[in-house]
């Protein structure tokens, strides 16, 4: 159910303890808010609600769309890669917004948290270096920059390699729902993967055996 992502998809990255903001919405980012219906971040973004990848059924639907932003503009100069939008029944729980490396080559991380900032308000710097759980990150990243009130987050990370970055917007309510929910999903499928397994011979023993039988009629030596 999981695959190899860039710097995306995150659980609670909040290691870090910051004053309110005062005046910032935290729960916004380019128009879509956390919270939102699946739907409405579907048409707000253009593409079609075919492009939604399903990442769990149960206990919880788990649902994904990946927004690239040079898709809808005719601009090069656009920063952000791909936004990983993530739903927890039907609602938007977490944001990644991946950077171009290209496009922030030469910035310092001091430029990228005073961007920010500008939108959101004052950050809390307090560098740690963490590794995110298998589900989140295939590597370590380092937590350079924290925006955050009592129901929302911003995490600016950037990767061990190079001058990758990316921004992690959630809902810590949501955020926290889907986490239980991925991490009974895992177990379950855990659990349920020698009976499947099991399954998945017979059916491919009994599609073989069909075949043979279809071959068998019309073969001639």
């Amino acid at each position: 159910m999981k695959r190899a992502r860039p710097i995306h998809s995150l659980p609670l990255l909040v290691l870090l303890a910051s004053p309110l903001l005062l005046g910032a919405d935290l729960s916004t980012y380019r128009g879509f808010q956390l919270g939102m219906t699946l739907n409405a971040a579907v048409k707000h973004s253009g593409m079609e609600a075919s492009e939604v990848t399903v990442i769990h059924q149960r206990p919880a639907r788990i649902q994904e769309l990946s927004w690239r932003p040079a898709r809808f503009s005719s601009s090069d100069t656009d920063p952000v890669e791909q936004v990983v939008f993530s739903f927890y029944e039907g609602q938007l729980f977490r944001m990644v917004i991946d950077y171009d490396s290209q496009k922030t080559n030469g910035l310092s991380v001091e430029d990228i948290v005073e961007a920010v900032s500008a939108q959101y308000g004052t950050a809390t710097r307090s560098p740690v270096k963490t590794v995110l759980p298998s589900d989140v990150f295939s590597e370590g990243v380092t937590i350079m920059a924290l925006w955050e009130d009592t129901g929302y987050s911003f995490t600016l990370v950037q990767s061990p390699y190079g001058s990758k970055f990316a921004l992690i917007a959630l809902s810590k309510r949501l955020d926290s729902l889907a986490r239980t929910a991925i991490a009974a999903a895992i177990q379950m499928d855990a659990q349920e993967a020698p009976q499947r397994q099991k399954l998945q011979e017979q059916d491919a023993k009994a599609a073989l055996q069909k075949t043979r039988l279809v071959n068998q009629g019309h073969f001639r030596p």
